[in-house]
C-alpha cells in the first residue's frame, strides 16, 4: 500500500501526458489529398461509361 498512491499518481501523470500531447500532423506536412475524392471512388464497378476511356 505504500507504494500504490505514487504509482497510481504516476501512471495517471503518464495518461494525462499522452492524452494532451496526441499524435497528429500539421496540415501542410500530409501529402494525402483527403480534399479531393480519387477518380475511382464512387463508382460501381463495371458500370462506367464508355466514353471515358477505361
Amino acid at each position: 500500500m505504500k507504494y500504490a498512491k505514487p504509482a497510481l499518481l504516476g501512471s495517471l501523470l503518464l495518461l494525462l501526458g499522452l492524452t494532451l500531447t496526441g499524435c497528429t500532423t500539421r496540415r501542410g506536412d500530409s501529402s494525402i489529398p483527403w480534399s479531393r475524392p480519387a477518380d475511382w471512388e464512387g463508382q460501381i464497378p463495371g458500370l462506367s461509361n464508355p466514353g471515358q476511356g477505361r
